[in-house]
């Protein structure tokens, strides 16, 4: 309903019609400005997951209407005792400058609310914003006192009593607050009001605590079930001794939100809603674990239950029962094992900090940031061991990630002030009566002799100029503005398409072109983001001229998408829903529901599929149809309140008619959708379309990424291209040199390609499958290696063993193309000879040494092979390092003979 209260409402939708309406709805709150996901488990009625009923009024009744109705439903048909209801209203705001809703209050003196009863509060209790702006209002609030007895509970109201609870919260909208933080009359006044189901069950079910309602018990008792502990007994603070009933209710309650979320299509991830929903389960997980003792797979067995609490009312969750007890399973054990993960990286942390000091702030940062391990778990973890974190260091890092987070989306909301009108300008535009803008002209565009599109001019009128949140008759030279006209061939942003750009002129002026940067529907009113070049007038007659290029890629690429949807239904099955799309003049993205990785296979088919469409230059057939008709479409995906009526039919290759007759068929052997944007006349322009990315975003929903015609073609030359390359060093390391240097230049190619494979444009079927070669051609090529070194390590070996015959120490220097392989031959050595320790430098081209040794067991622990090295080493001018037994380096050859001398003296002080 928001696009209701900015006004923003297509004004031919279902949803500009409603007046009244009343509903039920999923709500999820688990932090933001309404509460917070800690707190949930603490008391008795507060839930990440609840039903919300509401009734709205837009512009139609107000407070007077609200409140009796409200007071009869709860009082009449609830039958719920009066003496036990509080209301609370708006207590006024001197900062604000806004007096107390007195209105309200006589509204429930009026009603038979004795005056003990109506309480006045401030703005933070009685004052309801959507976000930091927009539309706003006072609002009263129904409490209600679960003890009774006569009693007047007015001071429990608000006081975070669990007897005194609020039950329903009526709003009234009459004012937008704007970005400076000031408020302004909304030009229509509206009532948005909700009540909480579970709440209300408790009430009329006689109960104390929203827990011991028939929405909750039979999920408490499958918890019970499946941990076999204490039973739940509904204690709450310092009598829930080990935090059991709390444990209870922070699974029950969570249980409900996952399985509700993740059959809407929201899964556990890392950002967003995901990550809120990650959270969420991993707390639940904890709560199973750590209070509950219970085995992993409790959360999950509780879903049937869930489905059977909720399956009537949402019969979606039925379907979805073994999806969302997979996710949950899938989700649960990749936290346990990071949790483990977790406990590893702080024990080996801790072991190697120096005493007394702080836990590394970083460190317990990239546990909560990339493992996504609970931050008062690390707390008490260290607090186990007697260490602190470093908090002061970590609030740092949380507070740059917060920064750097709103750096991003914030900074592009600024320039929309001039492409989108707000509120007030709507009603101003409405109350003035300027017509919504003839968007019409967009479609019109034929197909000529030759194949080549051509577009109609369209000439149009200057309505009203929008800047800076105002609208305006002129707008001066060099200034940025929206442009409202009369009629428009442009195409403003909707359905996932991009906006058309272009220039106008004024009519008679030819030589001065107006850029037009972008377009944007609102309302009905379609503006045009226009630099004045010169000044600009209502009234003005100007001439509009779409880049014809841009738009035709972007009518290739919308048809594509439609074909793409068909051909993935048609490969995957009909339970492959689409997520959502994005069509530019580039390329197109689209988003769909799928049970696992899509293969090579299907993507092949699927390119196959919109080929053969392509080949058979199919016509795309679009028409205006009611809404009521358009309904009967079979397969259609489900309508929204906001599409205009009537909506555009866009059907592939089979007339609208023919869809639209009864139980047709035909619309489930083509594309047929509903759609707003501009599309092909005939299938073939599209010439091709190559699908040249494919990854899960989360589990459950794939991401697509095609392109189309000549991109499409090159994306096809590179991919041959790079299978060629392939080809060739599979070639080559066939025939299996036997020069090290030779198959590590070979190794070295397959990793460069690795790398270009992943980052260029080509199909996906195709890069899937050099990946899978590369990846093998890798390990050939690493194996080779590794048995052409241990092969030259024998060679070298056999003859050192010869030159120095049963020695106790060897020190010697030979030839070798690599440490790796200098330590091979020192293993070998000692292998052979188990007495002895050895020694051995290696000078390279480049003027380096390399070094390598092992001491002999019978040496231990006098003699250290990492000593041996350092001092050797240091001697050139270099480093080393290793353990007790073994040891490696490298420095510079000048001090290569010093270095022998020192190896020797240290060698004989030792033995």
């Amino acid at each position: 309903f928001k696009p209701v209260f900015l006004g923003t409402v297509h004004p031919r939708s279902e949803l500009a019609q409603h007046r009244r309406v009343v509903n039920s709805q999923k709500c999820v709150r688990a932090g933001g400005k309404h509460n917070d996901l800690e707190d949930v488990g603490r008391d008795t009625y507060h839930h990440t997951f609840f039903e919300m009923l509401g009734n709205w009024s837009f512009g139609d009744y107000f407070k007077e209407e609200a409140c009796s109705m409200a007071w009869e439903l709860l009082t009449e048909v609830y039958e719920i005792p009066r003496d036990r209801l509080y209301v609370t209203y708006f207590g006024g705001d001197s900062s604000l400058g806004l007096s107390a809703d007195e209105e309200c209050r006589d509204v429930w003196l009026r009603l038979g609310v004795p005056a003990s009863h109506v309480l006045p509060f401030p703005l933070k209790d009685n004052f309801w914003e959507m976000g930091d702006t927009g539309p706003c209002g006072p609002c009263t609030e129904i409490h209600y006192d679960h003890v009774g007895g006569g009693r007047n509970a007015a001071a429990l109201v608000n006081q975070g009593s669990p007897d005194v609870v609020e039950i329903w919260n009526l709003v009234f909208m009459q004012y937008s607050r704007e970005v400076e933080g000031n408020l302004l009359p909304l030009p229509r006044h509206h009532v948005d009001t909700g009540m909480g189901l579970e709440r209300l069950v408790t009430v009329l079910q006689n109960k104390r605590s929203n827990y011991d309602t028939d929405l909750f018990t039979p999920i408490l008792d499958a918890i019970h079930k499946g941990c076999g502990g204490p039973r739940y007994q509904g204690l709450v603070g310092d009598a829930d001794v080990g935090r059991v009933n709390m444990a209870y209710r922070v699974v029950a309650d969570h249980v409900r939100t996952l399985c509700v979320c993740i059959t809407d299509g929201i899964y556990p991830g890392l950002s967003g809603a995901e990550l809120v929903l990650r959270r969420i389960l991993r707390r639940a997980v904890r709560f199973c674990s750590e209070v509950l003792r219970a085995p992993p797979g409790l959360l999950a067995s509780l879903v049937p239950t869930v489905v059977e609490v909720l399956g009537d009312a949402y019969p979606e969750l039925t379907k979805n029962a073994d999806q969302i007890m997979d996710i949950i399973n899938e989700n649960e054990a990749a936290f346990l094992s990071s949790l483990e993960r977790g406990r590893r990286i702080i024990e080996r942390t801790v072991q190697q900090m120096e005493p007394s000091t702080n836990f590394p702030a970083e460190v317990a940062w990239s546990l909560y940031g990339n493992l996504g391990f609970p931050l008062d778990l690390i707390d008490l973890m260290l607090e186990e061991k007697g260490i602190s974190l470093d908090s002061a260091a970590f609030n740092e890092l949380a507070l740059e990630d917060a920064k750097r987070k709103a750096g991003g989306p914030q900074a592009g909301q600024l320039e929309d002030t001039n492409t989108c009108l707000d509120v007030h300008s709507l009603a101003q535009l409405q109350s003035n009566n300027v017509p919504a803008t003839d968007d019409s002209p967009k479609y019109a565009y034929t197909l000529g002799q030759q194949g080549q599109y051509e577009f109609s001019p369209c000439q149009a009128t200057v309505l009203m100029l929008y800047r800076d949140q105002t609208l305006q008759k002129e707008v001066g030279a060099g200034q940025r503005c929206g442009v409202i006209l009369d009629r428009t061939n442009f195409y403003a942003e909707q359905g996932g398409q991009a906006s058309d750009q272009g220039y106008m002129i004024r009519l008679g002026q030819q030589d001065i072109l107006f850029p037009v940067e972008s377009v944007r529907v609102c309302g009905g009113y379609v503006i045009h983001e226009v630099t004045a070049v010169e000044t600009l007038c209502a009234g003005d007659q100007v001439q509009l001229f779409v880049d014809e290029a841009q738009r035709l890629a972007c009518m290739v690429n919308h048809t594509a998408t439609h074909l793409l949807n068909f051909a993935l239904r048609h490969v995957l099955g009909d339970n492959t829903e689409q997520r959502g799309s994005h069509v530019t003049a580039e390329r197109l993205r689209f988003d769909f529901d799928t049970k696992g990785p899509v293969t090579v296979e299907q993507l092949q088919q699927v390119e196959q599929v919109v080929q053969d469409v392509i080949k058979r230059n199919e016509v795309v057939h679009m028409a205006e149809v009611p809404l009521t008709l358009a309904r009967r479409v079979q397969g259609l995906r489900a309508l929204d309140e906001g599409y205009p009526d009537p909506v555009r039919i866009v059907s592939l290759g089979v007339p609208v008619e023919s869809v639209l007759t009864r139980d047709s068929e035909a619309a489930m052997q083509t594309s047929v959708e509903l759609c707003c944007g501009t599309h092909l006349l005939r299938t073939g322009a599209m010439e091709d379309l190559a699908i040249i990315s494919e990854r899960q975003l989360v589990k459950g929903i794939s991401r697509v990424i095609a392109v189309t015609g000549r991109q499409a073609k090159q994306a096809r030359e590179v991919g041959q291209c790079l299978a060629m390359e392939v080809d060739s060093v599979a070639l080559r390391m066939k025939q299996r040199s036997t020069s090290i240097p030779e198959m590590q230049n070979l190794s070295k190619e397959v990793g460069q390609l690795t790398k270009v494979v992943a980052n260029t444009a080509m199909p996906q079927w195709q890069r899937k499958e050099l990946q899978t070669i590369l990846k093998a051609l890798q390990r050939t090529a690493n194996t080779a290696i590794k048995k052409l070194e241990m092969q030259q390590a024998e060679e070298k070996a056999q003859s050192l063993l010869a030159k120095h015959c049963n020695q106790p120490v060897i020190i010697d220097t030979i030839p070798a193309d690599s440490l790796s392989i200098l330590m091979k031959v020192v293993n070998q050595l000692c292998d052979k000879s188990p007495g002895t320790s050895v020694l051995l430098l290696s000078p390279q081209v480049s003027g380096e040494v390399l070094c390598a040794c092992q001491v002999s067991k019978n040496c231990l622990p006098v003699f250290s092979a990492a000593d041996w090295a350092v001092a050797v080493c240091t001697q050139m001018e270099g480093k080393a390092g290793g353990s007790p037994v073994v040891a490696k380096g490298s420095g510079n050859a000048k001090g290569m003979q010093g270095a022998l001398t020192t190896a020797l003296e240290f060698a004989q002080s030792k033995l």
